[in-house]
């Protein structure tokens, strides 16, 4: 179905599903889901790390056609992320070296004819 994709984009923090807190990060952005595939797990590291983070969805999931506020802490500084994606049947797609602090909104698509995940940014 959709396979491992390494493409280079970006990624954030801790998410919520309202609105951003009043002493939010440079970093935050919105993930929407234009994939046609629901999202089970999002993770979000710095880009020099060697490790992801938690799972910033928790116990929800992403739908298809809706967005995720991700939300990082003020004193976080590292302006370059990386992002996982995991979907229900367990493929994932990553972006590696996201400059979220340039960053305020990532949409993920899914081509089914090319077999290909991408990510177009704002």
């Amino acid at each position: 179905m959709k396979n491992t994709l390494l493409l280079s984009a970006l990624v954030a923090g801790a998410a919520t599903f309202s609105t951003l807190p009043a002493l939010a990060g440079d970093q935050d952005f919105t993930l929407v889901n234009k994939t046609g595939y629901e999202i089970n797990q999002v993770y979000v590291s710095p880009s020099k790390s060697d490790e992801w983070e938690e799972d910033v969805l928790g116990q929800d999931v992403l739908a298809d056609g809706d967005r995720v506020n991700i939300t990082f802490s003020r004193k976080e500084t590292t302006c370059n992320w990386d992002l996982k994606v995991v979907y229900s049947d367990d493929t994932s797609a990553v972006w590696d070296a996201f400059n979220l602090c340039e960053v305020s909104k990532i949409k993920i698509y899914y081509n089914h004819k090319t077999d290909e995940t991408s990510a177009t940014y704002e």
